[in-house]
């Protein structure tokens, strides 16, 4: 099996990369929406069908779905430690995030789920973060660093154990845990570090403050693979997810823009 673990290796590599490119090139807003985007999830998922099973995956994808509460708590609670905690800043809102995770996690594993109510916690904490983080200011950044391949190299390895760590859970754990687990913001949490570690803890709150928004897409794909894998499998069953997740991103683009041009938003 040597050689799924290269490849959750590279694909690691390419969007926790891609992300922080995007976050220093374009802004940490669109990073901050498309780290929304199934990407750590739907690896996590896809490799639950491929070594487990479909019926394995598409159940742990329910989970999966009230997990992302979990998820945003993880950003939430970054976000407060990171104005709170003056020294070792990044080790003490990375440290909070975890726990928080954890402990909502452990909360949600007590849950008797169904997928009306796997849907509704996460829309419902989905709409309460986008309230919480509306004062957060949408900032660029201006002085980029220099990338080279020590940098690049140094990315890939924090994203590759992370995303590595998280995709073994189906091994130790039932598929509710396992679910609960893929949750965990496996790309965006490297990306969150990067951009902390190289920029400032403002440039990681825009990030955090435009997840939410591109979690909706998460919840889309969660409950569109818990419907399709048994019936389709893992590859057709995951492009549907992708296609599904994509109509959504390209909706609230669409309706944004509509938005900005009547000037009912900014």
């Amino acid at each position: 099996m040597e050689y799924l673990i290269v490849i959750k290796l590279l694909v690691a590599i390419c969007f926790v990369v891609g992300l922080s490119y995007l976050a220093e090139n374009v802004s940490p807003k669109i990073a901050g929406i498309l780290s929304g985007y199934p990407t750590g999830s739907a690896i996590t998922l896809f490799f639950f069908g491929l070594e487990e099973s479909p019926e394995f995956a598409a159940e742990s994808a329910i989970f999966n779905m009230v997990g992302l509460t979990a998820a945003l708590t993880f950003v939430y609670v970054y976000y407060k430690a990171s104005l709170y905690f003056k020294t070792y800043n990044i080790l003490w809102s990375s440290v909070s995030a975890i726990a928080a995770y954890l402990l909502v996690v452990w909360i949600l594993s007590f849950l008797q789920l169904n997928t009306y109510v796997a849907i509704t916690i996460p829309v419902i904490f989905a709409l309460l973060y986008i309230r919480l983080f509306k004062q957060i200011e949408n900032i660029t950044i201006s002085q980029k660093v220099k990338l080279n391949y020590r940098i690049l190299f140094l990315r890939a390895i924090c994203a590759a154990l992370i995303i590595l760590t998280i995709t073994n859970a189906p091994k130790y754990f039932a598929s509710n845990w396992s679910g609960l687990f893929s949750a965990f913001p496996t790309t965006l949490f490297p990306l969150m570090l990067i951009i902390h570690f190289t920029y400032s803890k403002k440039h990681v709150h825009t990030i955090i403050k435009n997840v939410p928004i591109g979690m909706f897409s998460l919840i889309i794909y969660s409950l569109t693979v818990s419907i399709v894998y048994p019936k389709f499998g893992i590859y057709y069953g995951t492009l549907i997810g992708f296609f599904t997740a994509t109509l959504y991103l390209l909706a609230y683009k669409k309706v944004t823009s509509i938005l900005q041009k009547t000037k009912i938003i900014k």
